[in-house]
């Protein structure tokens, strides 16, 4: 019987976890606001981990607060190698997930088009 998850699936559950407690914990950049680890995608060799982040109250834009976090991708590596048992630690990949942002944008169209007089010709 085949398995129910693949390992790079588990294994990309458990990053992402440690690493939003990472985060959280010990990264000390006040301009990145409140960063959420929103999804984690692990190659099926486990050599590289796709982090998507989105930021709350962020003081700087997008692309700067990335750069940022992209700085403490060594210390995350090293404490990530602490906590979980794999023989490699992936590489780390930040990238901003803009999928609230596009939500949002989806409602707001969603609503201009209800709001909207119909006519009738």
């Amino acid at each position: 019987m085949p398995r129910e998850f693949k390992r790079s699936d588990r294994v990309a559950a458990q990053i992402q976890r440690e690493l939003a407690d990472l985060i959280r914990t010990q990264v000390k950049e006040p301009r990145l606001g409140m960063t959420t680890v929103s999804d984690v995608v692990v190659s099926r060799d486990l050599a590289v981990a796709k982090v998507f982040v989105t930021f709350l109250a962020a003081q700087e834009p997008a692309n700067k607060c990335v750069a940022l976090l992209s700085e403490t991708v060594p210390m995350l590596r090293r404490e990530l190698g602490k906590r979980l048992r794999i023989r490699s630690m992936p590489e780390i990949h930040f990238i901003y997930d803009d999928s609230i942002e596009r939500g949002l944008y989806m409602d707001a169209l969603l609503d201009r088009l209800h709001e909207e007089p119909k006519s009738d010709e």
